[in-house]
């Protein structure tokens, strides 16, 4: 069972909710930071990986006779040459009534690829250079073989095979009430079908990392990573006792969930391994587009029922995903959107089938949000659309509608927290402020608003937990021990801002150290927007621990009870202004033999695995609400849209550090706008062509106004001080939100995405049929 949670009231905190540095920042700014692909070893080799030209064919022949004769390599393998080629991504906890949650990877091709891109051979060399034209040297005999290339044709009767066993992957039905036959009396129904795309987490840094064997035969890799418990996944690649491999994870230079699934951990480990040498691998940037796994493309097909008065009776939902050429986390990601399909709103009748299949496709899997984003597009073009029929202000419409605490999803979880729809979606509306006027005649200016239901925190029968080592040195300064990576959202300075609070200390003397699966205590993945709700709660405990330690040795030294007595100002002090400094206290505990430390392991609340189809159980611990409102100008003569007033609204419970949760609906929303507006993973039959930033097109600083972020802290979170995760929601309501403002703007609905000037210029006809 979870310790309960501290919500001290707000005008008792010092720390937490200032707008304060991150402890990294002059480093980052100063370009002193060293990311994975700085790490330099004396002797060190040098990694590539030969990939696939094909997206579906036939090994026939693989000879390396040619590569190994060059002068400077070092080692060439091949499928046959790994230990264990199969990796199996589970979930712990799975039982039957989750559905497939294991998904089998291939570690290098073997007889068959299935995408562009898949790794078939790897080599080490002298230089990278050498590595590449290694690479390039090795005679791979293709046979090219029928591919598939969308996910309704995988599912169709004699579809080419991408596994035995059939091309779905999973599926998934859940509802509530009866939605047929209330959709059947509805006094307005409104129907749409709605696609979106596949996109790449299009991060700075590209996948790096550097691995090498110690004297007592550990395999070390220093990799770019979100999930630094990879090493026992390196470890079964091997075959070797989990023990005998140590991930470290430096500061990351972007993830968003591309660094969630392993990248290049197998490959360093096997050529490190192979060789006895230091290893470096580091992805070019057209390597990363091409073979990274992307975000899931979706088919959406809503049905929206309503009665004249603009509340809500039924919604039906037809989902379909394209997996890509491996599972991944395909069957997670279909099931967080199948369970936020229905969007924040009040709806007694619900049904949600959601599928997802392989096809020849690059592989996707976790890309920030997860599911539930993508479902923001549907969910909200239907709101909009009502809101027209109906003649009801969008945000009344959405107030009116809004779930509140104690309301429960179609898939039967009851909200045990505040839900801020309703408000968020008012105060972004009236923030936009009067309507600009258009730049020039043929331009014409609409405003639209969306809002989103996002979970932090893993699926609640998973077990989730994770732990923190806090502890004083002799000075009074504090050590903070996790293995959380940070992503670069700030994720270990809210943790030392967290024991600053606790344990009454200027957050500069406190020292953090994370991501080492050898010397840091595992807290699981920086994924999911679980890191402050899940690391943060185990600091909190360990400091919560660790003060009370602290008090009952000061309590004897300054003959007073425990309960008078606080920590501030590097001190514990008595309520008549008695002090005893740190490092007496400290010596004190020496004496007496007093722990200066402690470790603490935070559980998530958990439960038992549900059948979606019949609801009735809890499936995620808590979720985020937000709107976001836009205002855009469309220039009808050539379908170009221009974002011109950008207003974000999340529920964040408790603002740890409100610059870095500013930072992060600023960033995520951005993110959205790319989404919505220009990024697109472009595929001919499975051929990847936008494997440059010259073709994946990404927002700059031209391409958007500034977000400006508005905060409700409610204090109802499940994180530490009552926060809730802010990492992923904001990336969710930007697209529909422009979506709605074109609508307004031009009078013509778009359902795909992204929404290109060439979309847009279709829909008003000045492109014709072309």
């Amino acid at each position: 069972m979870a310790r309960p949670v501290l919500h001290p009231p707000k005008e008792r905190l010092r720390v937490v909710g200032r707008p304060i540095a991150r402890h990294d920042a002059w480093d980052k700014v100063q370009a002193r930071t060293l990311y994975a692909a700085d790490w330099q070893m004396p002797g060190m080799l040098h990694g590539a990986v030969l990939r696939s030209p094909y997206p579906s064919a036939r090994i026939r022949r693989v000879d390396p006779a040619a590569a190994l004769a060059l002068p400077g390599v070092a080692a060439v393998i091949l499928a046959r040459d790994v230990p264990h080629n199969t990796l199996w991504t589970d979930v712990p906890g799975q039982t039957s009534a989750v559905g497939p949650l294991r998904a089998r990877i291939q570690v290098l091709a073997d007889g068959v690829v299935r995408y562009q891109g898949e790794a078939v051979a790897l080599v080490a060399a002298e230089t990278r250079e050498i590595a590449q034209r290694a690479a390039e040297s090795i005679a791979v005999e293709y046979e090219p073989l029928p591919g598939v290339f969308d996910p309704a044709g995988a599912l169709e009767p004699g579809a080419p095979q991408v596994h035995d066993g059939g091309n779905l992957l999973a599926s998934w039905r859940l509802g509530s009430g009866d939605a047929v036959s209330a959709l059947r009396e509805a006094e307005v129904v409104v129907e749409a079908t709605y696609r979106c795309q596949f996109i790449d987490h299009a991060y700075l840094e590209p996948e790096a990392g550097v691995a090498w064997i110690e004297s007592d035969g550990v395999l070390v890799i220093r990799v770019s990573t979100q999930v630094i418990e990879h090493f026992r996944g390196v470890a079964e690649v091997l075959g070797v006792p989990q023990n005998k491999v140590r991930v470290i994870g430096p500061y990351v230079g972007g993830g968003f969930g591309g660094k969630e699934d392993i990248t290049v951990e197998a490959f360093l480990g096997l050529l490190a391994w192979k060789t006895r040498r230091p290893v470096r691998m580091v992805w070019s940037r057209q390597e990363s587009l091409l073979a990274r796994p992307k975000r899931h493309p979706f088919h959406m097909r809503y049905r929206t029922g309503a009665s004249r008065d603009g509340r809500l009776v039924a919604q039906a939902v037809d989902l379909l995903a394209d997996s890509g050429a491996y599972a991944y986390l395909s069957a997670l990601v279909l099931m967080y959107a199948a369970v936020t399909a229905a969007g924040p709103y009040r709806v007694p009748h619900v049904s949600v089938d959601a599928r997802v299949a392989f096809t020849n496709n690059p592989p996707t899997s976790a890309m920030r949000g997860f599911g539930a984003m993508q479902m923001v597009l549907g969910y909200e073009s239907q709101m909009d659309q009502l809101a027209r029929r109906l003649g009801i202000d969008p945000a009344e419409l959405r107030a009116r509608n809004a779930l509140g605490k104690g309301d429960r999803l179609p898939v039967g979880q009851e909200l045990d927290t505040h839900v801020a729809v309703a408000e968020s979606a008012r105060r972004v509306w009236q923030a936009l402020g009067p309507r600009r006027p258009p730049s020039s005649p043929a331009r014409r200016v609409g405003r639209g608003l969306a809002c989103n239901i996002q979970p932090y925190g893993r699926i609640a029968w998973l077990h989730d937990w994770a732990s923190a080592w806090v502890g004083f040195e002799m000075d009074g300064s504090l050590v903070v021990r996790t293995g959380t990576p940070d992503v670069g959202g700030g994720q270990a300075s809210s943790l030392c801002q967290i024991a600053a609070e606790v344990l009454g200390l200027d957050p500069a003397r406190v020292s953090i150290h994370i991501a080492d699966s050898a010397l840091t205590p595992l807290a699981g993945t920086t994924t999911a927007t679980r890191q402050l709700y899940m690391s943060g709660n185990a600091v909190l405990q360990a400091c919560t621990s660790l003060r009370q330690q602290m008090l009952a040795v000061a309590a004897q030294m300054l003959e007073a009870p425990a309960s008078d007595l606080g920590m501030r100002e590097e001190a514990v002090v008595a309520r008549d202004g008695r002090r005893a400094a740190l490092p007496a206290v400290m010596r004190e505990c020496a004496r007496l033999g007093v722990p200066r430390s402690t470790l603490s392991v935070y559980h998530a609340p958990a439960g038992d695995p549900i059948d979606l189809g019949r609801g009735g159980g809890r499936v995620f611990p808590d979720f985020t609400f937000g709107a976001h409102a836009v205002e855009v100008e469309v220039d009808t003569e050539t379908g170009g849209v221009r974002v011109l007033r950008h207003v974000a609204c999340h529920d964040v419970g408790q603002a740890i550090n409100p610059q870095s949760v500013e930072g992060q609906i600023q960033g995520g929303a951005v993110m959205g706008v790319g989404y919505g507006l220009m990024e697109e993973v472009a595929l001919d039959h499975g051929v990847n062509l936008s494997t440059l930033f010259a073709s994946y097109l990404i927002p700059t600083s031209l391409d958007v106004p500034d977000v400006e972020p508005l905060i409700i802290e409610s204090g109802e979170g499940k994180g530490p001080f009552g926060a809730r995760g802010i990492g992923e929601p904001p990336i969710g309501p930007p697209a529909a939100a422009i979506a709605n403002a074109i609508e307004d703007a031009v009078g013509v609905r778009i359902t795909e995405l992204p929404i290109t000037p060439e979309r847009v210029a279709r829909a008003l006809g000045v492109l014709g049929d072309l």
